[in-house]
This record gives C-alpha cells, structure tokens and sequence, in this order.
C-alpha cells in the first residue's frame, strides 16, 4: 500500500512521527508521506523511523494557500525539506498560524469562553517547526469542557461562519507552487472533492500545478473516477492518501486505508524527476 498523504505530532496528528511509522507499517503500508501543514518538522524522524521498519519515505508537506478567501490545501512531493528559501517561507506560514490562534482565542474571550492561548501554543512556542492551528485550539475548548468533542468545536465556534472564526492570512495557490518547484518538488492539490472548485483546476494547471490527488478518504468512487478524468485533460500526474491523523474525528481511522495505485506513483515520481530537470536547465 502506498500513502502519500498523513498527518503527525508536527502538526495536527495525534501520532508522533514513529508511532504514525509503526502504525503505518503494521497496517501494510510498503510507501509513506509524511504531510504535516506547513512544516517539514515530523520528517527527520519518520524518516529514520520507515528506514528500520523496511518502509519507503517520501518527504511532503501539506501548505495551506488562500484563494477567494477560501482554503486550498497543496501538497508537496519529492523537494529538498532543507532549502533555506522554502524553510523560510514555511517559518513565515507558521508565525501566521500562532498569530491566528491569539485571534481566535481572544475572540472566544469577548464572547465569554476563555482559554490560555500560550497554553495552547506551547508545542508551537517550545518547537518553532511545530505548526499551531484551530485543531489545538477545538482540543482546548473540549479539555476545558465547553464542547463535548473537536467536531462540535468548529460546528460551534470555530469554522467558517461560526462567531470564533478568524480568516486566514496565507499564500496564493501559485505563489505555493513555485516555492516547491524552486525545492525540487511537485505540487498536488489536495482533497478536490472537499473543496468544491473544480472551476479552479483549469487556473491551478496553468500556474504550475503537477498533480491532483484523486485517492482520498473523502472520496467516493464517482469522485475518484471524475477527477481521474480531470488529471488526464488537465496533464496533470495522480496522488493519494488516507489523510490519517490518528484522530477519531478526523480523517481516516488507519494509514493505508486510501491506496495510491503503483502505477500512478511511478508515474508521480517521474513527474518529480522531470520537473527537477526542468528548473535545472532553466537556471
């Protein structure tokens, strides 16, 4: 099985990075990404993690990009995790993200819940490549027994909508693009079918987009053959993944759960190789 897509400790997982390893390899997962939002924290770790249990380790992320004042997650495949230019914009996303969870839990305060937002973001403060987000915060309002789990956190007062939400600060799909070309890797788009836009695909393919991930928990059989046929017009390769966080409420209940198909991996590998010798030659 081959999952290019989960989540660790780094990030909103609930794993750490070994433990998302043991748990992956037991599940049969033969080829595992790490992702976690906009930090290539967990890697290191899962790295040496998959190398003792005889799994394949592809370094990725998952960056959060703005578009239309919507959410537009991308993944990244295959780069360089310690280029200074991508760590750098990858630091800037993450202080964005601690600013963010300041709003929103002074916002809860004038709306009478109050929370300790440094206690929140203390695996953030502690660890600068930690990346913070509204999944801490949902875990705060359940630990300090205002909502009975994180699913009613953010039905109640953290999504969109709802009075807590805070709108995000973040890049353009594009701008996430070229700072992953410019790191050796591949950008895909994340989970389509929870967006909503297929409109944008058509924009995104033509702003440098190399993937679409088609294979997602999320992702019934009707919508895994559609967007099959929108990476074929679009020439766009195929990912996939469970989005497994370890979490009950979110994402899938094990890694391997969604499967990318091997042929689609090679395929996604050599759109890796190919995109690298294009920035190489065009430097």
């Amino acid at each position: 099985m081959i999952d290019l897509h989960t989540h660790t400790t780094a990030s909103d997982g609930r794993c750490t990075p070994p433990e998302l390893v043991a748990r992956a390899s037991a599940a049969g997962v033969t080829v595992l990404a790490v992702t976690d939002h906009d930090t290539v924290a967990g890697c290191e770790a899962a790295e040496l993690a998959c190398a003792a249990a005889g799994v394949e380790f592809v370094a990725g992320i998952e960056i959060t990009a703005i578009r239309g004042g919507a959410d537009v997650h991308v993944l990244g495949y295959f780069f360089d995790r310690r280029s200074p230019v991508l760590q750098s914009f990858l630091a800037e996303q993450r202080q964005r993200r601690i600013d963010r969870v300041r709003q929103i839990v002074d916002r809860l305060a004038t709306l009478g819940v109050r929370l300790d937002a440094d206690a929140i973001l203390a695996p953030g403060l502690d660890d600068p490549g930690k990346a913070a987000g509204r999944p801490w915060v949902a875990r705060a309002l359940v630990a300090g027994g205002h909502v009975k789990n994180t699913n009613m956190a953010f039905e109640i007062w953290l999504a969109r909508g709802r009075p807590a939400f805070v709108p995000r600060l973040a890049a353009s799909p594009a701008e996430v693009f070229e700072r992953l070309h410019a790191a050796g890797g591949i950008a895909s788009l994340a989970h389509p079918g929870l967006n909503g836009r297929d409109d944008w695909l058509s924009e995104f393919a033509a702003s440098g987009l190399d993937a679409l991930e088609v294979y997602h928990t999320e992702h019934a059989p009707d919508a895994v053959a559609r967007y099959r046929d929108a990476a074929q017009r679009f020439d766009l390769a195929i990912s996939g993944g469970s989005d497994f966080h370890g979490d009950a409420s979110h994402g899938a209940a094990r890694p391997g759960t969604v499967s990318l198909p091997r042929v689609d991996y090679d395929n996604l590998r050599a759109t890796s190789r190919a995109t690298a010798s294009g920035s190489d030659t065009s430097s």
